[in-house]
């Protein structure tokens, strides 16, 4: 069968970046397993200080949409910190190639697993492998995907049909002879995850009212705005506010600077960061 590649995930798999093993590497993940046809090792380089990954590496057994994915995968880590790598899922490493077949989203989740894995090894966390897990069980024995790889990718990835499933796993995608029991653990899940409570809505933030917005606006002039004009010879007055408006006037060497308005625009800045996104800051007269 001939898979339907766009032009950038084409060219990521016959000029791939990063390919090889960083030997100064300190962190390691290892994910798949060529006799199951899909293996993926990726090595990276983090900075101990910043916590950034500075370089990245990959070695795979696959075909090109594992390459493609390995390759989008390590230029997207380098330069992010490891708490922002760790927020990459599958889906990201899809979208920075515009899309894969859907037969072939396996291999955009078999990079977000070695992703994870290198970041545990950077943790010192203790991977707890498949076989040592008493509640994990080989589910498709042509690819080695077990119960718990499965219901993570039918959660992470909304899936809904036995098709997904096997697009997203290669579970099912061998002899068949596992298609019940995946079918039985997509059932489970989906009504798990239908039963669980939703989650609760982020409170609306409370509207002030205009005596509630006064103190903190005194406030941050008097300790955030003020201190820093007064170092140039600057300084500045409120004058009035109501509702979201808010009347200051500069005084010193703010009045009749050249760079005045810069600086209403970040009075009206801070003020809408420590007070309300709402307010509106003009100058008024005296």
């Amino acid at each position: 069968m001939a898979w339907e590649y766009n032009e950038k995930v084409k060219d990521l798999y016959r000029n791939p970046k990063n390919v090889g093993e960083l030997d100064d590497a300190n962190a390691v993940g290892e994910v798949g397993s060529i006799v199951c046809g899909d293996a993926l090792k990726l090595t990276l380089k983090i900075d101990e200080e910043t916590q950034t990954i500075t370089d990245a590496r990959f070695q795979t057994f696959g075909c090109g949409s594992a390459i493609a994915s390995s390759t989008a995968l390590t230029e997207m880590v380098i330069g992010k910190t490891v708490d922002e790598a760790a927020a990459i899922k599958n889906q990201d490493i899809v979208d920075y190639l515009g899309g894969l077949p859907a037969e072939k989203m396996h291999c955009s989740v078999m990079g977000q697993e070695a992703l994870e894995a290198a970041i545990a090894d950077y943790r010192g966390l203790k991977v707890v492998h498949e076989e040592e897990d008493p509640d994990t069980a080989i589910v498709c024995h042509c690819f080695g995907v077990t119960n718990k790889k499965i219901e993570k990718a039918i959660l992470e990835n909304g899936l809904r049909t036995l098709e997904d499933v096997t697009n997203y796993t290669k579970a099912g995608g061998g002899c068949g002879s596992c298609i019940d029991e995946i079918e039985t653990i997509l059932e489970e899940t989906l009504a798990k995850q239908a039963a669980a409570p939703a989650p609760p809505e982020p409170a609306k933030p409370k509207k002030l009212t205009t005596l509630q917005k006064i103190k903190p606006i005194e406030e941050t002039i008097e300790k955030e705005i003020r201190p820093q004009l007064m170092a140039d010879g600057g300084d500045i007055e409120l004058i009035d506010v109501e509702g979201n408006s808010v009347v200051i006037e500069f005084k010193g060497r703010c009045m009749g600077c050249q760079a005045v308005t810069y600086t209403l625009s970040g009075v009206q800045e801070k003020l809408r960061e420590m007070v309300s996104p709402d307010l509106v800051v003009t100058v008024g007269n005296d």
